[in-house]
C-alpha cells in the first residue's frame, strides 16, 4: 500500500499538527464574500425595490417596511413568538432601520473581510430572530438554513476569513491594537 507523501508533507509541520489547506481558506474567503454580496442584495432590493423579493411600490425609499411583511407573515401564520413580533412592529420605524443598517453594515463588512466578529455576531443574531420568526417549521422542526448561515458567519469569524480574498489583515494592523473588538 502505498501513501501520498506530498498530500501529507503538506498538511502537517514540524510539531506534527494538521494545518489548514490554503484553498480550503480560500474557499472561506469566498463564501464570505458571497454571504456579504446575499446581504448587501437585500439591503439594495429592499431599500430600491429591483423586484426580486420587493416590489418597486414596496421599496422603503418609497414609504415601504422591509420588516412588516416577514413579521407580519409571522404573527398570522401562528408563530408562538406572535407578542415579540407585535411589539417589534410597533417599534417601526425604528426596527426598520436598525434592519436595514444591519443588512448594510454586515454585507459591506463581509465583502471587504473587515470587522469580521461584529459582522458574524450580527448576522447570526439576524439569522437567529429571523430562524424564530419561521416558525412554525414546514420541512425540518428542527433545523432550517438560518441556523446554518448563523453558524457558518461565527465560523467564518473564528478562521479569520477576512485575511482571505478580503482586507482583514490590513484592517487587524489598523485597529487591531486600538480596538481589538473591531477585528
Amino acid at each position: 500500500m502505498t501513501t501520498d507523501t506530498t498530500a501529507a508533507q503538506s498538511t502537517t509541520g514540524t510539531t506534527g499538527t494538521t494545518a489548514p489547506r490554503r484553498w480550503g481558506l480560500t474557499l472561506l474567503g469566498l463564501v464570505r464574500i458571497l454571504l456579504g454580496f446575499y446581504f448587501l442584495w437585500a439591503f439594495l432590493d429592499k431599500t430600491f425595490g429591483l423586484g426580486y423579493a420587493t416590489p418597486a411600490e414596496n421599496a422603503w425609499i418609497r414609504g415601504g417596511s422591509p420588516t412588516t411583511g416577514f413579521l407580519g407573515g409571522s404573527i398570522e401564520g401562528g408563530n408562538p413568538f406572535a407578542g415579540l413580533w407585535e411589539f417589534l412592529l410597533g417599534l417601526n420605524p425604528l426596527v426598520d432601520i436598525l434592519f436595514m443598517a444591519g443588512l448594510l453594515g454586515i454585507g459591506v463588512a463581509l465583502l471587504l473581510g473587515i470587522g469580521m466578529r461584529i459582522a458574524a455576531v450580527s448576522g447570526a443574531a439576524m439569522y437567529g430572530l429571523m430562524y424564530l420568526a419561521a416558525f412554525p417549521m414546514t420541512t425540518n422542526p428542527i433545523i432550517d438554513d438560518h441556523v446554518i448561515m448563523g453558524v457558518l458567519m461565527l465560523a467564518l469569524a473564528g478562521v479569520g476569513a477576512g485575511q482571505y480574498l478580503g482586507l482583514g489583515k490590513t484592517w487587524r494592523r489598523t485597529v487591531g491594537a486600538k480596538a481589538p473588538w473591531l477585528i
